[in-house]
C-alpha cells in the first residue's frame, strides 16, 4: 500500500503507470475505510467518526513531496496521507475507530484519542530519540480547530536553527536544515486566530513551512461566505506574497481533483521551502465532503441538491478515475477488479480489527462469569448476583466498562461476607484495574528513570564573603552558563534579545550567542509557545519567554491542549521538553499578578508549575529542567529582580528539586504554607508573631505541580496540628488545591486540632498601585490577624481577642 515515491521526471511509462495505480489504490482504500467507518459508528461499534473522504488526491500529492526528516502538523482528515507514507494500515485505522488500548495495534494513541488523530513514534522504548532524519514524521494531532498551527511554526523553525547555528549535535534531527514542516487545515479553520498568528510569524521568520488548506467550501454546516472575506483564503492573503523586494510567502492555488496539477504544485512547494527556507501556502480548492462533516449529522440538511450533485460530479476519486481511463493507464474492467479486491480487503481488515479488539474482553467476560457463579452459590444474595451475571451474559460484545461495572456491583451484595469466592472476585477486580487503569492514565509525566523528580538537589554554595547582587544578575549569569553547556538551548520572547528582557535577566547574551539562540519575537504568545513545542519535538531545548504571567492566557489553549497532553496522548512516544519562562506575583495592578494561578494549575496538568521565591531558586529550577526532558513553567517573582541576593559560586550547577517543599522557619504552633513573593511577607510576619508568643513554621511550596511529593507538609502538621495557606490567588483557587493535597491526599485531617484555613486575595483582580495591592491581596496585617485569630480560637486565655 505504500507509495514508491518518485522525484525523477525521467521515468518510463510502465513506472509511471505503476505510480498512478498505486496512488489510485491508496485513494480507494482510504475512501472505503471512510465509508465503512461511518457504518461502524452508526451500528454502535464505534463512538464517533470523522474521516478524510474527499481529500484523498491532494494528500497523495503531498505524500510524494514529503521526505525523510520532514514533519507533519495536521488535522483529523489526513488519513490518506498517512496511508500513503505507510504509517497507517486499514486495520490500524479501524483499531483507532474502536479505541483499542494496545499500542502495537493502535499506534496513534492506543485508544486515548478518537480516530483520525495521527502520530509517528519519535522515541525508543527507553525514551531516547529515534533517528528522525531516517523516517517520515508526524507530530501528534489535536482536535481543536487550528490548534495544530502554532506547533507547525516551531517544527519549521527547527530547520532554520539546525542550518544556521553551529555546534549542535544534529545527527538524529536534521540534515543541514533541509527538512520541511507540512501543515494541513480546513478552509473554515483558517478563521481562527492561531492560523493568522502563525501565518504572520512564519512570514517574519522565513521558515521552511508548507501549509495546505483543504477547501470544500464549508465549515460543518456554515458556508464559506460566513467564514472568510471574499470566500477565498488565498485571495485575502495576497499581501503576504513575496516579491523581488520583500520577503513573504509563495502562494499557490490548485484544484483538488486535478492530479497532475497537484503533483506539480507540491513538488514546487517542496523545492521552494526546502532549498530557500521560504514558507508556502497551497490553497487546494474544489474539494468535496462525500459523507458530510462527521458521523454526528448529515450534510443533506444544509447543502442544496445542486451542490450535492456538483460534489458527486467532482469527487476527487471519481475525477482521478476518469483521468486514468482517459490517458489509458488502465481499463474500466481493470479498475473494477482492483476496486472489488480493495473492498474485500478493507472489510477483512475491519473484521480482524473488531475481533482483535473484542476477543480479550470476551475472555475476561468468561473468567468473570465463572467467578460470579461461585459467588452467587456461596452468598445469601444469590438472586441479586445471578441477575448481574445474567445481564453480563446478555452482552455479546462487552467492553472494559461492562466488565468492571458488573464486577463492582456484584461486590455490593457481598458486604459482611468472607468467602473464598468473594476473595477471588476482589482479586479479579484488583487485577483487572491494575492491568487496565494504566492504559487510560499513564504518561501524564515521564515514567523513565531520568524524569525531573529524579534529579537530585544541588544546593547553592557561596564564597566566604559572597557578593550581593541584584537577583536578575544571578539569572543572567546562570543562563550564560547554560548556553555554554547546552549548544541546543535557545531562548526567545518579546524583548528577550536586544535589550536582554525587560528585567535584564538576559543582558548581553544575544551579542554573545547570536540572534537565533537569544531572539526577539513579535507580540504573539500563542506562537511563541508553538515555536517552543515544535523546536522541542525536533530535539532542541527551547526556553520560550512569556513576558508576564497574565500574557500566558494568550497561549493557554496551546499549552493545555497540545503541550500538557503530548506525552499522555502519545503514550510516551513523543516528547517536547519545553521550558516556559514567565514572571508574576504581587505586581501592583490588575495585570501580571498571581490571580490566574488556580486556572493554570488545573488546566495544565502534565506540565510542571514551579514558583521560586527568589532568583537563586529560579536558576536552580532551570538547571534541573535542562538535566531532564519534561515541560515546565517557571514563574519568577516580578518584584524580585532588583532585590539583593548572595551570588552563588556554582551557577549552572546548583539544582532546585522539583516537587519538594522547603521549611524556611521552624515553629511549634502553626504551619503556614505560601509561595512566590507573598512568602517574604509571611516570613516578616512570622518574626512579628514571636512578640506575642506564637511560633510559626513557614514552608515554601516551591512547586505547585507536583506538590510535596515527600509529604513533608504532613510531618509539619503532625507537629503543629494547625494549617494556614496564604495565597495571592483568588478564593478557592490555588489555595483550595493545596488544602486538598495536604488534608485529603496526605491525610493531614487526622492531625488537625482546628479547621485548616486559607488567606487569599479578594475575588477581583488587584487594584493599581501600592494601596491597590494592600487592599486586594493578603498584607502583613491580614496575615498577622489571621494567624492570631486561629490561635485565639484554640487558646483564648493565652491569646485574648484582638478586636
Amino acid at each position: 500500500m505504500k507509495v514508491d515515491l518518485q522525484y525523477n521526471n525521467d521515468i518510463s511509462f510502465e513506472d509511471f503507470k505503476v505510480q498512478i495505480l498505486n496512488d489510485y489504490e491508496i485513494a480507494v482504500i482510504s475512501r472505503e475505510c471512510s465509508l465503512l467507518g461511518r457504518r461502524e459508528v452508526l451500528t454502535g461499534k464505534a463512538k464517533f467518526g470523522i474521516f478524510g473522504d474527499g481529500k484523498e488526491l491532494p494528500q497523495l500529492a503531498m505524500a510524494r513531496a514529503f521526505k525523510n526528516g520532514d514533519f507533519r502538523s495536521g488535522y483529523y482528515r489526513d488519513q490518506t496521507f498517512m496511508m500513503a507514507l505507510g504509517n497507517l494500515t486499514p486495520k490500524e485505522f479501524f483499531h483507532g475507530l474502536y479505541a483499542t488500548t494496545n499500542l502495537e495495534k493502535e499506534p496513534m494513541s492506543a485508544g486515548r484519542q478518537m480516530g483520525g488523530h495521527f502520530v509517528t513514534h519519535s522515541l525508543n522504548e527507553d525514551g531516547t530519540w529515534k533517528d528522525l532524519t531516517a523516517q517520515k514524521n508526524s507530530s501528534a494531532d489535536i482536535s481543536p480547530t487550528a490548534g495544530q498551527m502554532p506547533r507547525l511554526l516551531g517544527l519549521a523553525q527547527a530547520s532554520k536553527i539546525y542550518r544556521n547555528v553551529k555546534g549542535i549535535d544534529a545527527a538524529k534531527f536534521s540534515n543541514n536544515g533541509n527538512e520541511v514542516a507540512w501543515g494541513t487545515i480546513g478552509n473554515a479553520s483558517t478563521s481562527e486566530g492561531h492560523f493568522f498568528e502563525t501565518i504572520n510569524a512564519a512570514g517574519v521568520l522565513q521558515v521552511p513551512m508548507v501549509i495546505s488548506v483543504w477547501d470544500d467550501n464549508y465549515g460543518i454546516s456554515v458556508h464559506a461566505k460566513h467564514q472568510t472575506t471574499k470566500e477565498d483564503i488565498s485571495e485575502i492573503l495576497k499581501g503576504f506574497q513575496r516579491t523581488e523586494k520583500a520577503k513573504g510567502y509563495e502562494i499557490l492555488k490548485v484544484n483538488g481533483w486535478d492530479y497532475t496539477a497537484l503533483i506539480h504544485a507540491y513538488e514546487n512547494a517542496s523545492d521552494i521551502a526546502r532549498e530557500e527556507h521560504v514558507p508556502v501556502l497551497i490553497h487546494v480548492k474544489e474539494l468535496t465532503q462525500p459523507q458530510g462533516h462527521s458521523t454526528s449529522g448529515s450534510h443533506e440538511r444544509y447543502k442544496s441538491e445542486a451542490r450535492l450533485q456538483w460534489e458527486r460530479d467532482n469527487d476527487c476519486n471519481k475525477r482521478f478515475r476518469e483521468w486514468i481511463l482517459e490517458i489509458g493507464i488502465a481499463t474500466d474492467d481493470e479498475l473494477k477488479a482492483l476496486e472489488k479486491d480493495i473492498r474485500k480487503n478493507v472489510r477483512t481488515a475491519k473484521k480482524e480489527a473488531w475481533n482483535e479488539f473484542l476477543n480479550p474482553h470476551k475472555k475476561a467476560k468468561d473468567t468473570l462469569l465463572t467467578i460470579l457463579e461461585k459467588v452467587s452459590l456461596s452468598s445469601p444474595n444469590k438472586v441479586f448476583i445471578s441477575r448481574i451475571k445474567n445481564d453480563l451474559i446478555a452482552i455479546d460484545e462487552p467492553i472494559k466498562k461492562d466488565l468492571a461495572s458488573k464486577a463492582r456491583k456484584a461486590l455490593r451484595y457481598l458486604i459482611g461476607e468472607d468467602s473464598p469466592a468473594k476473595k477471588e472476585l476482589i482479586a479479579w477486580i484488583d487485577a483487572f484495574y491494575a492491568e487496565n487503569q494504566p492504559k487510560f492514565s499513564s504518561h501524564l509525566h515521564s515514567e523513565l528513570p531520568n524524569n525531573v523528580l529524579s534529579i537530585p538537589e544541588i544546593e547553592a554554595t557561596y564564597d566566604e564573603n559572597p557578593e550581593k547582587v541584584d537577583g536578575r544578575v544571578i539569572l543572567r549569569d546562570n543562563f550564560d552558563k547554560l548556553f555554554s553547556m547546552y549548544p541546543e538551548a535557545l531562548i526567545f520572547g518579546e524583548d528577550s534579545g536586544a535589550i536582554g528582557d525587560v528585567n535584564q535577566g538576559l543582558e548581553g547574551l544575544q551579542k554573545k550567542y547570536g540572534e537565533l539562540r537569544v531572539a526577539d519575537t513579535g507580540i504573539r504568545e500563542a506562537t511563541i509557545v508553538g515555536q517552543g513545542i515544535g523546536l522541542a519535538l525536533r530535539g532542541l531545548r527551547p526556553i520560550a519567554e512569556i513576558q508576564y504571567l497574565d500574557y500566558l492566557l494568550y497561549g493557554l489553549q496551546t499549552l493545555s491542549d497540545d503541550l500538557a497532553t503530548l506525552l499522555y496522548r502519545t503514550v510516551g512516544k513523543q516528547k517536547a521538553p519545553l521550558i516556559i519562562r514567565t514572571r508574576g506575583h504581587r505586581l501592583e495592578g490588575i495585570w501580571h499578578s498571581g490571580s490566574q494561578m488556580g486556572g493554570i494549575i488545573h488546566l495544565l496538568r502534565g506540565i510542571y508549575i514551579l514558583v521560586p521565591r527568589n532568583m537563586v531558586k529560579a536558576a536552580g529550577f532551570y538547571n534541573t529542567l535542562l538535566k531532564s526532558d519534561e515541560p515546565a513553567i517557571v514563574i519568577e517573582s516580578l518584584n524580585g529582580y532588583r532585590l539583593k541576593e548572595d551570588l552563588p559560586n556554582n551557577l549552572g550547577e546548583l539544582c532546585t528539586p522539583v516537587g519538594v517543599v522547603e521549611t524556611l522557619k521552624e515553629g511549634a504552633d502553626i504551619t503556614v504554607l505560601s509561595y512566590g513573593s507573598t512568602l517574604r511577607i509571611v516570613l516578616q510576619v512570622a518574626e512579628e508573631l514571636r512578640e506575642v508568643g506564637i511560633d510559626v513554621e513557614v514552608i515554601d511550596a516551591q512547586s505547585l505541580l507536583p506538590f510535596d511529593v515527600h509529604h513533608d507538609m504532613l510531618k509539619s502538621i503532625q507537629k503543629t496540628n494547625r494549617l494556614l495557606v496564604v495565597d495571592e490567588d483568588v478564593p478557592g483557587g490555588c489555595s483550595a488545591y493545596l488544602i486538598h493535597e495536604i488534608v485529603e491526599k496526605q491525610g493531614a485531617y487526622n492531625y488537625l486540632d482546628s479547621a485548616p484555613q486559607t488567606l487569599t486575595a479578594n475575588s477581583h483582580r488587584p487594584a493599581y498601585a501600592t494601596d491597590g495591592d494592600y487592599f486586594s491581596k493578603p498584607n502583613a496585617e491580614d496575615i498577622f490577624e489571621k494567624i492570631y485569630g486561629m490561635m485565639h480560637e484554640t487558646n483564648p486565655v493565652d491569646y485574648p481577642k484582638l478586636k
